[in-house]
C-alpha cells in the first residue's frame, strides 16, 4: 500500500503538470524520486541578496536651533548637532540577474529606495558593489548594475501564457536567509486595486513569500523567470499563502526604459475609464462582455484629438483585447511617449477604429522641503487618475515620505491626499504651493484610504 500511494503521487504530479502551461522538466526525476533540484541548480545562482545602507534624518527639537539654549547647555555647534540627527539604516531584499554579460540585476524599487550604498551578494559568496541604473516607484521596479565575471542569468519566460493552477517556485532571501526556495501554484492573475503600487497587474501565488523576498524570482517549472516577487498580504507580518509578483512581461517593458533612460517616460491617452459591466453593455446596446467605458475625455488630449467621446467602449488596444479599465491604464502607461496606438471602439452599437498618438504625461512633483521646512522629506504630486476615478476630485497626493524626516514625524504618509490647508480647499498642486509656502502654521485635512482627519503640521 505504501508503494502504491507513492506511485499514485508521482502519477498525479506528472499528470497535473502535463496539463498546465508550465510542464515539469524532463529531469524532474532524481535518484528515482520526483525533484525540482536539477532545474533549481541552474536557476538559484541567478538570484542574489541585496543589502542597502541609507541615511535617515531625524527630527530636531526646535530648541536646538536656539543659540542661547545651546550655549546654556554647552551643546556642540549647529553643524555637529545636525550630524547627530542623522542615522544609518540597513535593509535587505533580493534581486534577479537578467543579463549576465551587462551585469544587470532587477529588483523592487522599495528595496533600494533612498539607498546610499547597495551591496549585491551572489550565491558563491562574492559581494559586489551595486550601482543604480534606474528605478520606477509607480511599478516598484528598479535595475542595478554589478561588475563581475561568470554570472548566471535567468531565462525570461512569457507571463501572458500563465494560467491559474500552473506550478511556480519562488526564490529569494526571506528574513536575510540566503537562497530559500518555496513552491506553489498561480492562485490568480491580473490582480489590481490593491493599493500597493500605482500600476498593478499582479500574479497571485500561494508559494511562501516573506519579508526579504522582495525583488526575488518567481519561476515556472522550466526554470524561466515569469515574475518578480514584490508584496504579501500578511496582517500578522508573515506568510499566509497570498503573495504577489509583478509579471515579467511588464517588468521587461519597464527595464528596457530604465536601462535606456534611467526612468520611465509614460504615455498619456487622456481618458477616464471604467469597467464594462453587463448592465452597461445592455444600456449601450453592445454584445461585448469585457472592455473599458470612456466616462470622460480630457480636453486637448490625444483622446479628444483622435475623436473619442464619452460613452465609447474601448474593446481592443493594438489588436489586444481590453478586459477592463485597469488593464487599459496599465497597457497605455507602459507605452512610450509618441507611440501611435490603434483603438477598437464600440459606439452606438457600431465598431470603429480610432488612431491616437500618446503624449507625455504631466509631471508636477514637488519637494516638501522646498515649500516649507515642516514638510521636509515628503514629495507631492497631482492626484493619480485611479484615485480620481474613485471620487477623489481635488487635493494633492503625497507621493513619498522619507522615514524619520520632519514630514514623517508630523505623521504624513505616502499615498495620503491633502484636501485642504488651513481650511482652504486644495484645488491643484499650484494652489497647494501657494497655501503652504512661507506659512508658520499648517493645518491639513488628509484623506487616507477611507479615513478623513486633520493633521497639525509643525
Amino acid at each position: 500500500m505504501k508503494y502504491l500511494c507513492k506511485w499514485l503521487f508521482v502519477i498525479l504530479i506528472m499528470g497535473s503538470a502535463s496539463t498546465a502551461s508550465a510542464s515539469l522538466p524532463v529531469s524532474a526525476m532524481e535518484n528515482g524520486v520526483p525533484s525540482l533540484a536539477p532545474m533549481l541548480k541552474k536557476a538559484v545562482p541567478a538570484v542574489v541578496n541585496i543589502s542597502t545602507t541609507s541615511t535617515v534624518r531625524m527630527q530636531q527639537n526646535p530648541l536646538f536651533r536656539d543659540p542661547f539654549f545651546r550655549k546654556f547647555f554647552n551643546l556642540p555647534p549647529g553643524d555637529q548637532q545636525q550630524q547627530q540627527q542623522e542615522q544609518k539604516r540597513q535593509a535587505l531584499g533580493s534581486g534577479v540577474i537578467i543579463d549576465a554579460e551587462k551585469g544587470l540585476v532587477v529588483t523592487n524599487n522599495h528595496v533600494i529606495q533612498n539607498a546610499d550604498e547597495i551591496t549585491v551578494k551572489l550565491q558563491d559568496g562574492r559581494q559586489l558593489e551595486g550601482k543604480l541604473v534606474g528605478s520606477d516607484p509607480e511599478s516598484d521596479v528598479a535595475v542595478v548594475r554589478i561588475k563581475a565575471d561568470d554570472l548566471t542569468e535567468l531565462p525570461i519566460g512569457d507571463s501572458d501564457k500563465l494560467q491559474v493552477g500552473d506550478f511556480v517556485v519562488a526564490i529569494g532571501n526571506p528574513f536575510g536567509l540566503n537562497q530559500t526556495v518555496t513552491s506553489g501554484i498561480v492562485s490568480a492573475l491580473g490582480r489590481t486595486g490593491l493599493g500597493i503600487e500605482g500600476y498593478e497587474d499582479f500574479i497571485q501565488t500561494d508559494a511562501s513569500i516573506n519579508p526579504g523576498n522582495s525583488g526575488g524570482a518567481l519561476i515556472n517549472l522550466k526554470g524561466e523567470l515569469v515574475g518578480i516577487n514584490t508584496a504579501i498580504l500578511a496582517p500578522s507580518g508573515g506568510n499566509v499563502g497570498i503573495g504577489f509578483s509583478i509579471p515579467i512581461n511588464m517588468v521587461r517593458q519597464i527595464t528596457e526604459q530604465l536601462v535606456a533612460h534611467g526612468s520611465v517616460k509614460r504615455g498619456r491617452l487622456g481618458v477616464y475609464v471604467q469597467d464594462l459591466t453587463p448592465k452597461l453593455a445592455k444600456a449601450f446596446g453592445i454584445d461585448k462582455e469585457h472592455g473599458a467605458v470612456v466616462s470622460q475625455v480630457v480636453p486637448n488630449s490625444p483622446a479628444e484629438q483622435a475623436g473619442l467621446k464619452e460613452g465609447d467602449v474601448i474593446t481592443e488596444l493594438d489588436g489586444k483585447a481590453v478586459t477592463g479599465a485597469a488593464q487599459l491604464r496599465n497597457d497605455v502607461g507602459l507605452m512610450r511617449v509618441g507611440k501611435s496606438v490603434k483603438l477598437t471602439v464600440m459606439r452606438d452599437g457600431k465598431k470603429m477604429i480610432v488612431d491616437a498618438v500618446l503624449e507625455a504625461r504631466e509631471q508636477q512633483v514637488m519637494k516638501g522641503g522646498d515649500l516649507n521646512d515642516a514638510l521636509e522629506g515628503a514629495t507631492f504630486a497631482p492626484v493619480p487618475e485611479e484615485l480620481k476615478q474613485q471620487g477623489v476630485d481635488s487635493g494633492v497626493y503625497v507621493k513619498s515620505v522619507e522615514e524619520g524626516s520632519t514630514a514623517w514625524n508630523n505623521e504624513l504618509r505616502a499615498k495620503d491626499v491633502v484636501t485642504s490647508v488651513n481650511r482652504q480647499r486644495v484645488t491643484s498642486p499650484d494652489r497647494f504651493r501657494q497655501l503652504v509656502s512661507g506659512a508658520s502654521q499648517l493645518l491639513f485635512s488628509v484623506q487616507r484610504g477611507q479615513r478623513v482627519f486633520f493633521l497639525a503640521i509643525r
